[in-house]
């Protein structure tokens, strides 16, 4: 049988919840201004919005807000790309 490869295979470490972490409201809360400079960094309690693993940790600005979401503009090697991730796995740098 092969071996499956999901959205969220090997991703043990990076979508880790301590058990000190508590979600609030504040987080979700969060506005950003577009041409912010933000982090890419999961919370993984919140399943809604969450980047694919691989981008996690990348650095990136904020291009639009579509919805509740916003769109970060990232650098991988020499190809622009854009992720949409919700404002609980984006942080402000």
């Amino acid at each position: 049988m092969r071996r499956s490869r999901g959205f969220r295979s090997n991703t043990r470490r990076i979508l880790y919840i301590g058990r000190s972490v508590r979600r609030t409201i504040t987080k979700t809360l969060r506005t950003f201004d577009i041409g912010d400079k933000v982090l890419i960094k999961h919370d993984a309690s919140v399943q809604k919005g969450m980047p694919h693993p691989r981008f996690y940790g990348r650095a990136g600005n904020i291009v639009e807000k579509r919805g509740i979401a916003y769109r970060v503009a990232i650098k991988d090697g020499n190809k622009d790309k854009s992720v949409i991730a919700r404002p609980e796995h984006i942080r402000k740098m």
